[in-house]
């Protein structure tokens, strides 16, 4: 058989799989009108959620086994790890997948269905075991297993793991949600995105897993589906672009084999959301300007990669992709009275690109009112839950940079639009909301653009000399674009061109955040090199916003 007849068979396995799956989709409007019995943190159609908690000390850490043997590990299905995320007050959602060869179709595994066993305790040595059960890991879904547990006490910490046949996974750990009115005077947690395994190691992943924080959100570019090569020996497998469902589950096979995403994986919860690489670079909804395909139309490639996507993540039922690739990944999570977090979606539910581009641009256009970043259902969805929050703290963990940024030198102006300067009239409906409402301490994580950044958000970017309304934090990358620099002429410029912006690095690493009700302290944490194992981490600086006072400052580290 050729190789072109080899590529067309796979497709048509993969579609034949994506219409069984289809078929097989929980009815998603049952599930949500179920959902709106459990707490505060289920509020109208699109919300899932409920805080966490899961203290993570040195002394206290996940456990692992000791490295199996050759012919063991060959037979050890649980190659991919343990996750657990999206909790609520009463349980979390507990993943793995069966994979005793990851890179291969079907990671090895049959046709047939899998038994497997789970077990969740309040010791790591599994002596008190609170809850167990079994469930069935089928093809359909790559032998992936989404447990969604319930019945917990609220604010607990437990341990978790999974049995199939003699095999015994990982253990890993979390913590449910406080009550939706519980009173907290501090959580920490970090937030990072772009993990390309091309780039670089995933050295980052190894220091967050040893940080004493309660939860991570991920901000997408979890993986990269170019062929991408790479000059530090890890290529990606396959070697081609990923398009059809059996590249996508390899693709994340690969990346989920590393063993420092593992450990940071099997350490706390993750909170994820997608960005682009996910499915393709740059995409935007449904457009053919923006998602131009050949051999094939986008959607079915699109409902490929959020299958895939579903299946590796610990995601609940809510997120498994709808008819023609739909999928549900914009929630939210309450953590007490302490904090509100809007997990936003900015890919799925845009309008097209501005100025015909989705790169660096500046036209009328860009400032049509009627464009939308989020699509009317999520902006309505977010606007009415900022102005029902009594948390003292309004967060929105999403993926693009959200404040002005003005990436040429001079008098004239250029804008990414593939961020929301490209989208103006979502951004100041949303600034608009946050004055009406008098949202409490608005702050946004960033991700995707592979540098650190610390913002103010003005009233009027046209006026430097405007109230701010809020705060915006960006991570850097854990390894996407290579071992970077701490502040390039490109990032003296971004200084110079926008005085609202009062930070920027561009090495690697992740923002670890502590947050009380009187600040958020954020620190911004970098590895000096990820071309090679093995690199030290530090903090590089940290910025306050104070409860009430919106707007970053710095309180240590060299400025820039």
């Amino acid at each position: 058989m050729s190789n072109d007849e080899k590529n067309k068979d796979e497709n048509h396995q993969s579609d034949l799989s994506l219409k069984k799956w289809l078929k097989k989709k929980i009815d998603r409007k049952d599930f949500l009108h179920k959902s709106t019995k459990i707490t505060k943190a289920v509020v109208g159609s699109a919300l899932m959620g409920g805080p966490l908690m899961a203290i993570a000390c040195s002394d206290d850490s996940a456990g692992t086994k000791p490295p199996p043997s050759e012919p063991e590990k060959k037979k050890d299905p649980f190659q991919l790890g343990v996750a657990s995320g999206d909790p609520l007050p009463d349980g979390v959602v507990l993943w793995t997948r069966l994979a005793p060869e990851p890179l291969k179709i079907n990671g090895g595994m049959s046709s047939d269905p899998a038994e497997v066993k789970w077990e969740v305790a309040e010791d790591k040595s599994f002596q008190q075991i609170v809850k167990r059960g079994t469930v069935t890991a089928t093809a359909d879904y790559a032998h992936s297993v989404h447990v969604e547990l319930e019945g917990l006490k609220p604010f607990h910490k437990y341990y978790y793991r999974f049995k199939h046949k003699s095999h015994v996974s990982d253990i890993g750990r979390t913590k449910t949600a406080p009550s939706a009115d519980a009173d907290i005077d501090q959580l920490n947690f970090a937030f990072a995105s772009c993990q390309s395994y091309t780039n670089g190691y995933y050295t980052a992943h190894d220091h967050l897993a040893k940080e004493d924080i309660d939860v991570l959100f991920f901000l997408g570019d979890y993986m990269y589906q170019s062929g991408e090569k790479g000059s530090i020996g890890r290529p990606h497998i396959p070697s081609h672009t990923t398009k059809s469902l059996t590249d996508y589950r390899t693709r994340y096979a690969q990346y989920k084999s590393d063993p420092s995403l593992k450990a940071a994986h099997a350490a706390f919860p993750w909170i994820v959301t997608f960005d682009d690489h996910e499915v393709k670079n740059n995409w935007a909804s449904d457009f053919p300007s923006a998602n131009a395909e050949s051999g094939g139309t986008f959607l079915d490639r699109r409902a490929r990669a959020f299958q895939a996507y579903y299946e590796h993540m610990p995601l609940r039922k809510s997120s498994i992709p709808d008819n023609f690739a739909n999928m549900q990944i914009y929630r939210r999570f309450s953590y007490g009275n302490l904090a509100d977090f809007n997990v936003l979606d900015t890919r799925q539910f845009r309008t097209d690109y501005a100025c015909n581009t989705g790169g660096y641009a500046n036209c009328p256009e860009r400032m049509d009112p009627s464009r939308t970043m989020l699509g009317d259902q999520q902006e309505q969805w977010l606007f009415s839950g900022l102005e029902q929050s009594s948390a003292r703290w309004n967060i929105l963990p999403q993926q693009v940079f959200m404040g002005q940024m003005d990436r040429k030198s001079g008098p004239n102006e250029t804008f990414s639009m593939d961020r929301w300067d490209g989208y103006t009239g979502t951004r100041d409906r949303l600034f608009n909301a946050v004055k009406k409402h008098d949202v409490s301490n608005f702050v946004v994580l960033t991700g995707d653009i592979h540098r650190n950044f610390a913002a103010d958000l003005l009233e009027d970017f046209n006026d430097p000399n405007s109230a701010a309304i809020g705060s915006e934090l960006v991570a850097t990358s854990i390894s996407s674009a290579g071992n970077g620099a701490d502040i390039t002429s490109s990032g003296r410029m971004i200084l110079d061109e926008n005085p609202w912006i009062k930070f920027v690095n561009r090495q690697r690493g992740y923002v670890r955040c502590q947050l009380t009700p009187d600040q958020l302290k954020a620190d911004y944490r970098i590895v000096n090199y990820v071309e090679k194992p093995g690199a030290p981490i530090h903090t590089r600086a940290s910025f306050v916003i104070k409860d009430g006072q919106p707007g970053v400052t710095q309180i240590s580290g060299r400025e820039v």
